[in-house]
């Protein structure tokens, strides 16, 4: 059977489908049903596919659909899709108005409760501040306001539940900068760093690789690196020799342009011990560049386990230990290029 003519599950919906209920008519018996349609179209999808379907997760949901219905079609917003219903209808608020009709909240009628609910606690704090004659201008810094940062706008929307405009977003931003700033600010710490996102803490220490003892009693140490597509892996034996080979060749033979060789040698230099060691290293994938990127990275990590933790931190900060995350940007379709347009002619 073609795969054109397969049955599509009961969840697989275009994102634009008018006929997609408003969220007014969004209930819980509404997700309940829209959950047990979901649940049967991935255990029949999983069939579809050979799949077991008690292990059948949503990557597998995704690649299987973008298997079966192939799509040449720019807009992402009209591809099919196969989500859970809580990633596809958004939330709602439960009943806000009496059996009467009358609504509970006095902001009720904005339409943005919520938000503008939070901006009028903030602008009444910042006006009953600047009348009071007795307040002291001292600025109060939140222990953990540095760790964190503002939350961006879909996340503030995920938080009210309500849509948030560009411009409200941005008086947000103000109103918040402002109240942090304002005198006596720590009484409304637990209320400001409610929109605050934590941020993970990375340590800065770096951990030295284990240094190992060959049948010659010769220490030496193995690491790995990455950029791009090249992967590296190195051997750095403290012999004194100050020999490099890279796939069994010499790297003036490997490396004929003068850059990646001083990518190559930079970490050894950087500590001053160019003739000390004795490196053997093995790279695949990418080209030169690359490859002599991901090198100098293994061969930095490799050599933290024969330097002092100064000299480790010392590496740190130069960025010989940090990886180099950038990569080619892909073309797009109806482009010359990942950014060249084509020449536009009127005629």
């Amino acid at each position: 059977m073609s795969i054109y003519q397969v049955h599509i599950p009961a969840q697989v919906t275009l994102r634009s489908s008018p006929s997609a209920p408003g969220p007014e008519k969004i209930t819980d018996e509404f997700i309940r049903k829209q959950k047990e349609e979901f649940e049967a179209g991935r255990r029949q999808l999983a069939n579809m596919m050979g799949e077991d379907p008690e292990s059948f997760s949503q990557q597998d949901v995704d690649r299987s659909v973008s298997y079966l219905f192939p799509s040449g079609l720019f807009e992402k917003k009209a591809r099919p899709i196969m989500k859970p219903p809580e990633e596809i209808f958004p939330k709602q608020r439960t009943v806000q108005w009496d059996a009467d009709g009358r609504p509970f909240h006095f902001l009720f009628y904005t339409g943005k409760q919520s938000y503008y609910s939070l901006m009028h606690v903030g602008s009444v704090y910042i006006f009953e501040t600047n009348l009071s004659p007795y307040m002291l201008t001292v600025l109060v810094f939140f222990s953990s306001f540095g760790s964190s940062r503002w939350l961006t706008k879909d996340e503030l929307q995920l938080r009210l539940v309500e849509n948030v405009a560009d411009q409200e977003y941005e008086r947000f931003l103000r109103l918040m900068e402002r109240l942090v700033v304002m005198p006596h600010s720590a009484a409304l710490q637990d209320m400001v760093m409610q929109y605050r996102h934590q941020l993970e803490t990375q340590s800065t220490k770096q951990t030295p690789p284990q240094l190992l003892m060959d049948e010659r009693g010769v220490a030496y140490s193995t690491a790995e690196g990455h950029r791009k597509t090249s992967e590296a892996t190195v051997i750095v034996r403290d012999a004194g020799g100050g020999r490099i080979s890279i796939n069994g060749e010499d790297q003036l033979t490997y490396f004929t342009v003068l850059q990646d060789r001083v990518q190559l040698m930079f970490p050894l230099q950087f500590i001053d011990a160019l003739g000390r060691f004795d490196v053997e290293c093995t790279v695949s994938g990418g080209g030169r560049s690359s490859q002599a990127g991901a090198l100098r990275l293994a061969i930095s990590r490799a050599l933290l386990g024969f330097v002092s933790e100064s000299q480790g931190e010392a590496m740190r900060r130069a960025g010989l230990l940090t990886p180099d995350p950038r990569v080619r940007e892909r073309k797009k379709p109806g482009q010359e290029g990942a950014r060249r347009k084509y020449t536009w002619k009127k005629r």
